[in-house]
């Protein structure tokens, strides 16, 4: 499993509100195309882009763009994140 769990702060729920995106930590080793893959089978949308980051904790973060509007909020709500 590369996805260990959901970000839920602030500008995350916001981000999920206005721009249809998606934030996890996820395996440090894990590649885009791996995220990407999961995300898709997960969830059960296509994923339009993924991009990561390293927090200053040290952990990979990837902020995940769906392709199917209003879509994030769905899997927000259904998460508890909003």
């Amino acid at each position: 499993m590369k996805l260990k769990h959901i970000v839920s702060s602030e500008k995350a729920t916001l981000m999920i509100d206005s721009e249809n995106k998606l934030q996890f930590i996820v395996d440090s080793r894990a590649s885009k195309r791996e995220i990407k893959s999961e995300v898709e089978r997960v969830f059960e949308t296509p994923v339009k882009n993924v991009k990561t980051m390293l927090t200053f904790k040290g952990e990979k973060k990837a902020t995940i763009t769906l392709e199917e509007e209003g879509k994030a909020k769905e899997i927000g709500t259904s998460l508890g994140v909003l």
